[in-house]
């Protein structure tokens, strides 16, 4: 039974339910008193922040107080819901530890165990003495306190822990010899989580931390105006060359990748799995309620055709609703918002349980997904990056694609969930907030959901005629060795319909003296090749280009040759310009060694006047975040990360 994953109302004349939050942090917070002004009618909320009460028929006024907190009072008529956030009465946001039950004390160190009431936290001034053990936010912690017999009232500091916040470190792509490593070959990624995990740090007053900037996602969060595939193809190749303006001696490329564009009511039918997160660290306002909102939108989307299944996962995982056709928006619905968090986080039970549900109802030819709504805090059974790549290797064999959307901050796990897109054949995104949940699944759904190619690599090959070496900007995490491009059995990105991919290389021509490549002594065993200065083409370099259909096993190879004619930039599309300054941008958010002439001017300023038909907005946003980055990068406010 999966009783505790929805929320049930108590009976009674009315009921109301609710959650109430710090306003400072978006954390619950336990232990708060909720009267009914006028009456003896009283409850606190639970270690979640959750709260039930029954109150009377009339109207009624609602007074939560608690510690260190100003009261707040909520005049309620007829909703059954009522989300509360209180204010820190105090500056600095002082924690207040509040005992639950009788502690016990140790004798032999004069110590005593309690609860805190509150999320995870570092204690500092007047609550020195207080040790906080380990847990998750959301949760009760239990803390020492010495030489002390009584704990209430014991007052303390505490700051939201950003270290908990995991990403995978990324060692840049330097410079490479077309002479002596002629080949580069990497993985598409269309994934765009990055870009809007960036813009909720810069939004919340500090910039990223280095690791959290993947520069490839960054420039492909944005559509970019690309030629359709011709002749049925699945995905068409574009090239554009010019200088690049961080060092005006080096050539930039662009490489863009267009997918076939599939009108909605001509995609397959769609056999879903809403695979959620409802465990403790879910219970904040920006991720299981934004889930519940995100998903509801996406249920608008379906056809009758359609049909989705839910799966739960907290301490255990559970199925809430069987495969159900898409034309019951209202049954579906109803199982959404029914959903409420709480426990530990059993992710690998669930990815396995979801899985099974899928492959259950399985339409052929049809667009087989999971779709993963979670923090990516998984700490029950299999819970590592490897266990998760394991298991999603495993499971991807049934012919079932995975899409990951991330929610939350704080103790928020990117690098488990960009290794389960990655391993699981799907995309994944950030969803800050519910302008970028309608993006990813509204105006993008076709792209998210249906895969029109699978198992996409590119390989370069340069001409050292022409180059002396190249730099692929970004795509750290997505480089295949030489022999994987032939390899069908490899595993690689996939495109979604209407799909654009980006990009972008730095090649320093043959002849052009740099700081970022360095000769080795002769070899004694081996003769040194020569440079094929008289190679008779100006080819300047060839792309090879590998996809399978959806379905299919074996790859088809396509390919395009890059000539040695450079356009000025100020004459180059306005999407090259504007991939370039998204490029710049991020290189300056990495501070990366390879910036060179780098500014936040000249990319911002290179940005608002590539912006085109920006329909949406998002161009100009992202000319606002530049600047705001700008002026963080003098104030010096970093986010720390484990």
């Amino acid at each position: 039974m999966l009783g505790s994953l929805t929320t049930v109302m108590a009976t009674g004349n009315r009921t109301v339910t609710g959650v109430v939050y710090d306003q400072s942090t978006n954390y619950p917070l336990a232990g708060v008193n909720v009267n009914v002004e006028g009456t003896g009618i009283s409850e606190k909320t639970n270690q979640n922040g959750a709260y039930t009460i029954n109150v009377p028929e009339k109207n009624i006024t609602l007074i939560f107080s608690h510690v260190g907190f100003e009261n707040k009072k909520v005049i309620f008529k007829n909703k059954g819901v009522v989300n509360v956030y209180l204010k820190p009465s105090v500056f600095c946001e002082d924690l207040v530890v509040m005992s639950y039950g009788s502690p016990k004390a140790d004798k032999s160190a004069s110590l005593a165990e309690v609860q805190v009431a509150a999320p995870q936290q570092t204690l500092q001034g007047r609550a020195a003495g207080i040790q906080v053990s380990p847990g998750k936010p959301g949760a009760s912690q239990r803390i020492m306190i010495r030489g002390k017999a009584t704990v209430n009232g014991i007052y303390g500091r505490y700051a939201p822990p950003q270290e908990q916040e995991s990403y995978k470190g990324i060692t840049e792509n330097g410079f490479q010899s077309a002479m002596d490593i002629p080949l580069s070959t990497f993985s598409i990624d269309v994934d765009a989580a990055s870009y809007s995990n960036v813009r909720r740090f810069i939004n919340s007053g500090q910039l990223p931390p280095k690791d959290a900037v993947r520069i490839e996602e960054m420039i492909n969060y944005f559509n970019y105006n690309l030629p359709a595939p011709t002749n049925n193809e699945p995905v068409a190749i574009h090239t554009e060359l010019s200088a690049a303006p961080w060092n005006p001696q080096h050539r930039l490329l662009r490489i863009g990748l267009k997918a076939r564009v599939v009108a909605t009511d001509k995609l397959p039918a769609s056999n879903l799995v809403f695979l959620i997160d409802v465990s403790g660290s879910m219970n904040q306002s920006n991720k299981l309620p934004l889930v519940q909102s995100s998903l509801k939108m996406l249920v608008d989307q379906l056809r009758p055709q359609d049909k989705v299944a839910i799966v739960v996962y907290a301490g255990a995982a559970g199925l809430v609703l069987p495969s159900t056709p898409g034309n019951q928006k209202t049954t579906i619905k109803d199982a959404i918002d029914r959903l409420s968090a709480g426990g530990s986080t059993a992710g690998g039970e669930g990815i396995k349980l979801a899985y099974k549900t899928a492959v259950q109802n399985f339409i052929k030819n049809g667009n087989n997904r999971v779709i993963l709504a979670t923090d990516g805090d998984f700490n029950v059974g299999a819970s590592s990056d490897g266990d998760m790549e394991t298991l999603i290797e495993q499971e991807r064999k049934s012919g079932v694609f995975l899409s990951v959307l991330g929610y939350g901050m704080g103790n928020y796990k990117d690098s488990k969930m960009e290794t389960l897109a990655d391993k699981g054949n799907g995309n994944y995104a950030y969803i800050d907030n519910i302008t970028e949940a309608r993006k990813t699944l509204v105006s993008e759904f076709g792209g998210t959901l249906f895969t029109v190619a699978k198992d996409v690599k590119l390989q370069l090959e340069f001409n050292p005629a022409k180059v002396a070496s190249y730099r692929l900007i970004g795509y750290e995490n997505r480089l295949l060795n030489k022999e994987d491009f032939n390899n069908d059995q490899k595993d690689a990105g996939d495109m979604g319909a209407g799909h654009t991919v980006t990009a972008l290389y730095e090649i320093i021509p043959a002849g052009v003296h740099d700081k970022f490549t360095h000769s080795v002594d002769p070899l004694k065993y081996q003769k040194a090749e020569k440079p094929a200065t008289n190679f008779i083409s100006n080819d300047m370099l060839t792309i090879k280009f590998r996809y399978k259909e959806p379905a299919g096993s074996v790859s088809k190879l396509s390919q395009a040759v890059v000539m040695d004619k450079p356009v000025e930039f100020k004459n180059t599309s306005v999407d090259f310009r504007f991939a370039t300054a998204v490029a710049e941008f991020g290189m300056l958010l990495r501070d990366s060694e390879f910036k060179q002439g780098s500014k936040y001017n000249e990319a911002i300023e290179m940005a608002r006047a590539a912006k085109g038909n920006d329909h949406e907005g998002y161009r100009a946003e992202f000319v606002k975040l530049a600047e705001s980055a700008k002026l963080l990068s003098k104030s010096g406010l970093v986010a720390v990360e484990e």
